[in-house]
């Protein structure tokens, strides 16, 4: 079959229609396509501020709980008696407190004066300690361990044990007649207070 002048004529609206038809659906397809790529823009943007919010959220969330820790420590410390002046009077009746209870045998310290520990510049607290020299007769070991038990739970200090030396006494000083002690203690600590320094 032939097409001529007259054929092309006749079918030249049907083909103008679909070139139209072609081209509308090539600008269809297009912006589909255009749209899909700005959703997806979108959606990973939208997706990565929520996982931003989420960060943001999770790290108040741990400083909120950080600052409640803090907070109930810092109450523990104040209900205990660490925060403040150092209260030697105290130390001292505790002392003799433990020795009465414990039925120790011989108890004798020395409290050196007070000397400031290391602080950050930017902290609201500093530490102050005080040193102890302490010298205890045994019967056994347990004494001792039980006597800074003791100290460590009741208190108004922390209580920083630096070193404790234990030795057997003199068999004619063990004597279990005249004095029932088979061991000596001499021990280190320092009570360590916190005071709360001037805002400036």
């Amino acid at each position: 079959m032939i097409f001529g002048k007259t054929d092309f004529r006749r079918i030249q609206g049907s083909l103008l229609v679909m070139v139209l038809a072609i081209a509308v659906s090539a600008s269809s397809v297009l912006f589909s396509l255009q749209q899909t790529k700005a959703t997806r823009l979108a959606n990973s943007a939208a997706t990565a501020e929520h996982k931003e919010f989420e960060g943001k959220l999770r790290q108040v969330r741990n400083e909120e709980s950080e600052i409640k820790e803090k907070s109930a420590l810092f109450s523990n410390l104040q209900a205990r008696g660490v925060i403040g002046e150092e209260q030697r009077l105290d130390w001292v009746e505790l002392l003799k407190d433990i020795r009465d209870k414990r039925r120790l045998i011989d108890l004798q310290f020395e409290i050196s004066p007070q000397r400031a520990l290391d602080t950050a510049p930017a902290s609201t607290l500093s530490f102050h300690a005080s040193a102890m020299k302490l010298q205890l007769k045994l019967l056994h070991e347990e004494d001792l361990t039980r006597l800074l038990e003791d100290l460590r739970s009741q208190a108004k200090a922390l209580i920083q044990v630096k070193s404790c030396n234990v030795s057997r006494l003199p068999r004619a000083v063990a004597d279990r007649n005249a004095n029932p002690a088979q061991l000596q203690a001499d021990c280190q600590i320092d009570w360590v207070t916190i005071r709360e320094t001037a805002k400036k």
